[in-house]
This record gives C-alpha cells, sequence and structure tokens, in this order.
C-alpha cells in the first residue's frame, strides 16, 4: 500500500531542465569550455557538486566547481525572478495527490532552487518536506535523494511512489524500490530501456491521479 509520494521537482513540476541547459552552455561558451550534445544528458540528475566538477573536469572550465555552482545557481535564480515555469496541470496534479498521501519533493537542484520555485507558487504548503541531492552522497541515478526522502518522511521506499521524467531520475526511483510513475520529458525523452523500468509511464500530468497511482503495479 502506498503511504507516500515523492516528486521530482525540474521536468515534473516546473519546465525548467531546458533552462539548465542554456544556462550552462552559454557559461560553458563564455568560459571557452569544450560543449558536447552529450554533455546535457550527462548531467541530467546530477546534484550540485557533481555537475560542477563535470563542467570544471569535462567541460573545461577554469573556475573551481564551488564558484562554477554559485554562478550557475545565481543564473538561474535569475531567470525565475519572474515566476518558476510551471508546468501545464503540474499544481492541479499535485492537489489531487495531497489530497490522498504525504507528498515530499526529491530534486537534483540546488536548496536555494528548490526553496524558490515553492516560495514563488502554490506548491509549498502541499509538500511536506523536500530534499537536494547536494544533500546526499550521490545525485541521480543513484537512489540516495529518493532513499532521504522516504528516510525523513518514515516510510519504506517500498510504501512510495515515485513521479519522475528523466532517464537518470527514473533509474533512481527504481533503485530505491519506489513505485515509479514516468511523464516523459518531450525535450529531453528518457531512453526506452529507463522507461521499460518504469511501474506505469503517463502522457501528461492530466492523467497523474490518485488512481493512477494505485493501478502502477
Amino acid at each position: 500500500m502506498i503511504e507516500a509520494v515523492v516528486f521530482d521537482m525540474d521536468g515534473v513540476l516546473i519546465d525548467s531542465e531546458h533552462v539548465w541547459d542554456e544556462v550552462r552552455e552559454r557559461l560553458a561558451a563564455e568560459r571557452g569550455g569544450r560543449w558536447s550534445e552529450r554533455a546535457q544528458r550527462d548531467m541530467m540528475g546530477m546534484s550540485s557538486p557533481e555537475w560542477s566538477r563535470y563542467m570544471h573536469e569535462t567541460v573545461g572550465l577554469a573556475e573551481r566547481p564551488q564558484e562554477i555552482n554559485r554562478i550557475v545557481v545565481e543564473r538561474m535564480l535569475e531567470r525565475y525572478a519572474d515566476g518558476p515555469p510551471l508546468l501545464d496541470g503540474a499544481v492541479a496534479a499535485v492537489e489531487r495527490l495531497a489530497a490522498e498521501w504525504r507528498l515530499a519533493i526529491a530534486s537534483s537542484s540546488n536548496r536555494e532552487l528548490i526553496d524558490a520555485v515553492l516560495a514563488a507558487t502554490p506548491l509549498g504548503p502541499l509538500f511536506e518536506l523536500t530534499v537536494s541531492s547536494e544533500e546526499v552522497a550521490r545525485g541521480k541515478p543513484a537512489p540516495d535523494v529518493y532513499l532521504e526522502a522516504a528516510r525523513r518522511l518514515g516510510v519504506e521506499p517500498v510504501r512510495c511512489a515515485a513521479i519522475e521524467d528523466s532517464h537518470n531520475g527514473i533509474r533512481a526511483a527504481k533503485a530505491a524500490g519506489m513505485r515509479t510513475l514516468a511523464i516523459p520529458n518531450p525535450r529531453f525523452p528518457p531512453g526506452a530501456d529507463a522507461l521499460a523500468e518504469a511501474d506505469l509511464v503517463l502522457a501528461s500530468l492530466d492523467e497523474l491521479t490518485a488512481d493512477a497511482v494505485r493501478a502502477s503495479r
């Protein structure tokens, strides 16, 4: 029986994966980095220590990872200044599930960005707690952020459902032992192997209902 639902944030609740991509690619161009087509896919789901190190070591930025992280987060907050880009149906979907279960967020975003999104939208009061992957040892596809969300909720991972959009996110939720519902990101679709791991694949947030969570076996 499901006792709690854990949401990813980027790509599930806000249309931000491409914003991350644009901000990091522009920074790489400004600083003479070696951007490649695989960089976005590689970094999707990484924690901030992981992707900032990737930007330093693989993309080739001279700045230390901590400084790269600071610049990117600052620019992301600037992009959110007029309001985070909520996905259509996000608030309604969360409200539907909040009527049935306790909710948490397990996100690869930095703590500042998670807090900014929740403070600027109607989503904040609907979530009991949030976890950033910078607060655990490893980012997605490792299960750490999902396991930590379950630990803080006091709920066994097998009694949690996870809502994900990305390749690494789906793999992380499944590795944590959670029932996983995938809503594929059309800009950066997960691979067929990750989708095959999901317990249920939905076309949009409009299909994310309590019945869908209960049916995802």
